[in-house]
């Protein structure tokens, strides 16, 4: 990165949108995934502090469960986070959909590039964060970050039954997939326009912006990135951050 880009992206106006509404069912019974511990620290305050890692990023707003605004405000209270960066609470909806769009409506104007952030990616590196908000800053109007795929992926039609074996349709040529991460990264009126206008297929904002008609393009993911679904992912994100402690010191 060019040091006219490093600059123009420490003055850049950049909101990060973390919903964090979700109930994580497949991590088991318990508190909300969002909220889950990882070394001891809410994986939601991980994600809050990757986000805030990258100085474009003047604004975080957390869109909380519907009833747990106040607990997520006093969870953000209780830990050190960079004191250049606001932070806003807003209560979500039912669904990440929903929940995103009230945390649009929460941003105050000047805000022109919008990240949108899973809680359960706690460790995405801040130069990721940075290269999505460069690609938005250099025109793109939806930028997701993406890894190649190691597996060779199959099309089936799906079981009537759980568990039933399932008839392969196609083999998509792998060279041409990439598995989409978080942070995604917009041109906030972009955003605005299709959490306005479209409802139906929706797998990620960007899906959304795609159906405008607007091209999204792919920068390079990270393999510490990885959502935290299941209980295997958090051994991995434990491994990670140990890892980190050992080569950085904290």
């Amino acid at each position: 990165m060019s040091d006219d880009s490093r600059s123009s992206q420490a003055q850049s106006s950049v909101a990060a949108v973390i919903p964090a509404a979700g109930r994580g069912v497949r991590l088991g019974p318990g508190a909300p995934k969002a909220l889950r511990a990882l070394n001891g620290t809410p994986m939601l305050i991980h994600a809050v502090r990757a986000l805030a890692a990258s100085r474009a990023v003047t604004l975080v707003v957390v869109v909380a469960p519907p009833d747990g605004a106040s607990e997520v405000k006093t969870l953000l209270d209780a830990h050190a986070l960079p004191e250049r960066t606001d932070f806003l609470v807003v209560p979500g909806g039912e669904s990440r959909q929903e929940s995103v769009k009230l945390g649009l409506d929460a941003l105050p104007p000047g805000y022109d590039v919008v990240l949108v952030h899973d809680a359960a990616r706690p460790l995405v590196p801040v130069d990721t964060v940075d290269a999505v908000i460069e690609a938005v800053r250099d025109g793109a109007p939806a930028v997701v970050p993406a890894l190649p795929l190691a597996d060779t992926v199959k099309e089936v039609k799906p079981a009537a039954h759980p568990g039933d074996p399932e008839p392969v349709v196609a083999t998509p040529e792998r060279a041409r997939l990439r598995a989409v991460q978080t942070p995604q990264g917009f041109d906030r009126a972009t955003l605005v326009r299709a959490h306005e206008t479209v409802t139906d297929n929706v797998t990620d904002d960007a899906s959304m912006v795609e159906q405008l008609g607007l091209t999204v393009v792919v920068v390079p993911g990270h393999e510490e990135a990885f959502k935290v679904t299941r209980p295997l992912d958090l051994v991995l994100a434990e491994a990670v951050l140990a890892r980190r402690r050992l080569n950085d010191g904290f």
